[in-house]
């Protein structure tokens, strides 16, 4: 199967996003693929905001980004814009960081009136990276998302379905994607 790096946006240590993303990682896992986990919070700060490219965190998180199939980006909407956070990762991988990959973007919220912070704000980024593939992503309700005292999350019935849904139907064409890539091979024309 394919190899999925799941990166937290989050800045928070306490993080539903965060949780959120943990318990899709064992759902992807349970599907055969590898999961990678990237808290981009736990990175050194001085090498984000300093813009630092060449510091030894930075140049190991870009190398996580060259070497999956797939990545998960989880973050929380502030604003009705992704993390700040995020956004400072993003600008240090290189402008094609996400060429050939496959990518779910995942948000969460206080309120609805966030819900299209995906489709306006992060998507259009990872489009420009390179993505091969921005699947449908969803939007969960902070509400929604319930932490147990053992750190792991029950999610409210209609946002697990539909956070399933989109979680599977990344994985499916994770999938695919091998055959995709011999069909695109055997079309190129030889040299």
């Amino acid at each position: 199967m394919a190899t999925v790096l799941s990166v937290s946006g989050s800045p928070s240590a306490t993080s539903r996003t965060a949780r959120l993303l943990l318990h899709l990682d064992d759902r992807l896992r349970d599907q055969g693929h590898d999961v990678i986990s990237l808290d981009v919070r736990t990175l050194p700060p001085e090498a984000l905001l300093g813009a630092d490219f060449g510091h030894p965190a930075v140049v190991e998180a870009t190398a996580l980004f060259e070497r999956v199939d797939g990545v998960v980006i989880g973050t929380p909407i502030y604003k009705a814009a992704y993390s700040g956070l995020l956004k400072t990762l993003l600008d240090l991988l290189p402008q094609y960081a996400l060429a050939g990959k496959t990518v779910l973007p995942l948000a969460t919220g206080g309120s609805t009136a966030h819900v299209l912070a995906i489709d306006y704000a992060l998507r259009p980024v990872l489009t420009s990276m390179g993505a091969a593939h921005v699947v449908p992503g969803w939007f969960t309700l902070d509400k929604d998302i319930t932490v147990r005292p053992d750190g792991t999350v029950a999610l409210a019935p209609a946002a697990a379905a539909a956070v399933g849904e989109a979680v599977d139907r990344f994985s499916a064409v994770l999938r695919e994607r091998p055959a995709l890539l011999d069909r695109a091979a055997a079309l190129a024309p030889s040299t």
